[in-house]
């Protein structure tokens, strides 16, 4: 099993207390059900329509104020768990992408928490939450081209040897290391802050595990905590 060492700048902490992830690296392998990862999907969308935990509202509030205390504007640019909850409230769904995507995206609307897929094998380095400096570049697509952008000086990133691998913390994901399901190797991180509790983040966890390993029978999975977990 390969392993996924990220690390976390102590600046994160005083931008948010408490802040903690789940880390699962996965050794994939062939896909023979894509079909589950459609079914959660749409379970999740018919989930949040109906009923949601009692915490996941201040669970996405929370992430809101820590937007804005690095700069963000999070009406502009939301955490993505809270992007994805507003386009399933407003279009009852969300339009399938590719199996892996699809399923890590039922995840985060379930619980409504971040959850951020990457193929780690075009990593170079291993994963680093930070604070930016400013001349960080980030690879994006605009008008169909994919062009590099340079990041905002105290912008929380992920990033790894190479630049900027997912801007404004969980916001936008960046064309390189995206993933899909002909990933062999893959990285996941689900990321919370104390208002929801860690037994919710370990459910997420677990049943992103479960699907991956229906989805794709043999994947071998490993998790590791992050962060704070005394909150």
């Amino acid at each position: 099993m390969f392993a996924v060492l990220p690390s976390i700048d102590n600046q994160i902490g005083e931008i948010a207390p408490g802040f903690r992830a789940l880390s699962i690296s996965v050794e994939a392998a062939p896909l023979t059900r894509p079909e589950y990862a459609a079914e959660a999907l749409e379970e999740a969308c018919r989930f949040i329509s109906e009923q949601q935990p009692d915490w996941a509202v201040a669970h996405l509030a929370a992430w809101a104020d820590v937007f804005q205390k690095f700069g963000a504007k999070p009406k502009r640019t939301p955490c993505s768990a809270e992007a994805l909850r507003k386009r399933v409230l407003r279009d009852g769904t969300l339009p399938a992408i590719d199996p892996v995507v699809d399923l890590y995206n039922a995840i985060s609307i379930r619980y409504a928490i971040p959850v951020g897929g990457e193929n780690i094998a075009a990593y170079q380095g291993q994963p680093r939450l930070c604070v930016a400096e400013g001349n960080e570049q980030f690879d994006t697509v605009k008008d169909g081209v994919t062009t590099l952008e340079t990041v905002d000086a105290g912008e929380v990133i992920w990033r790894d040897d190479l630049g900027v691998t997912c801007r404004r913390w969980n916001w936008r994901q960046g064309v390189r290391t995206r993933l899909d399901a002909s990933a062999t190797r893959m990285w996941f991180i689900l990321e919370s802050l104390p208002a929801m509790p860690l037994s919710a983040v370990q459910d997420a966890g677990d049943a992103l595990i479960a699907g991956l390993e229906a989805m794709m029978p043999g994947a071998v999975c490993h998790q590791q905590w992050l962060g704070n977990t005394q909150a």
